[in-house]
């Protein structure tokens, strides 16, 4: 069956102080996305090892496509040392060069991406000249474009980011990564404002700031300016819950529900995955509400 989503990055391991767990930004997402009832697909790398088999298994086992999951012979599975002593604010150590940075293009992937629905690209994936390369020749295929901002020095380049933001019809990011790109641009103003900036200058379908615990906030043609601020919970790790909020905004977004009701449940969701250890725990987002997390503060 034709996936409808295509999630291109990185693929990896979380090294936590408690033990190993999958991660990578469009990983998170399209297991999210996967819990929401779609058919996402992922096109990354591993390496011909252990840890690349086992997470093969691992996405097997969340149900996702693995068919454009490359395995490479030369460069080892991804991992990412997590630091989760301030639990709200993880610092990771991004190892290189791994398989994810040489992402190969290919002619089957790429006719599958222009038949699809929607393609989502994150910026840390760009970070080495051969997946960066691969990307840039697949964005042009694709109908409609959601870039995940994830400026993680030094990773990134002004010049780099701004290319990307280029191709987006839909943007997300958070409060700091928004003031840190609007610095690029000289562009002035309160966060409303930036955000408008933002849309403006790439004319872009939407634009999508998270702030945390404070909620978030999305800037669109027919709905205007909305924002939200956030659900209060006791907090086990943040690792992915900017991916499990995105993977939420998306699935009422496609299914054209009204905006301020699809940016409530990408927060109520977001919120959720921080009570909860890892970027990818098992849940049922229905069952998931405002009084289910005030049970658990």
């Amino acid at each position: 069956m034709q996936p409808k989503i295509f999630c291109f990055g990185e693929v990896l391991w979380d090294i936590l102080p408690t033990g190993k767990l999958p991660g990578g930004a469009p990983m998170n997402v399209a297991i999210h996305l996967r819990r929401n009832g779609y058919d996402p697909a992922i096109v990354s790398r591993v390496g011909n090892d252990d840890l690349g088999k086992e997470l093969i298994t691992f996405l097997e086992e969340q149900h996702i496509n693995t068919a454009w999951l490359q395995m490479g012979q030369t460069h080892l599975t991804g991992v990412v040392k997590a630091n989760i002593l301030n639990r709200n604010e993880v610092v990771y150590k991004i190892v290189e060069p791994v398989a994810w940075d040489y992402i190969q293009y290919d002619e089957k992937t790429a006719e599958h991406i222009a038949q699809s629905e929607v393609f989502l690209y994150g910026s840390l994936v760009a970070r080495n000249s051969t997946s960066q390369k691969t990307l840039l020749q697949y964005l042009p295929l694709a109908k409609r474009k959601i870039f995940d901002v994830n400026l993680r020095p030094p990773y990134y380049t002004p010049e780099r980011i701004l290319a990307l933001l280029e191709f987006a019809d839909i943007v997300k990011m958070n409060h700091q990564e928004l003031a840190e790109v609007c610095g690029w641009l000289e562009a002035e103003g309160d966060e409303a404002q930036q955000m408008r900036f933002i849309k403006d200058r790439f004319n872009l379908e939407l634009v999508i700031v998270t702030r945390g615990d404070k909620g978030a906030a999305v800037l669109h043609d027919a709905s205007g300016y909305l924002e939200h601020a956030g659900f209060p919970v006791e907090v086990e790790d943040t690792i992915g819950s900017g991916d499990a909020f995105l993977a939420t905004f998306l699935t009422n977004y496609l299914q054209k529900k009204p905006l301020d009701y699809t940016l409530e449940r990408a927060c109520l969701i977001g919120a959720f995955l921080a009570t909860q250890r890892g970027a990818t725990p098992k849940y049922v987002p229905q069952e998931i509400n405002a009084d289910y997390l005030k049970a658990s503060v």
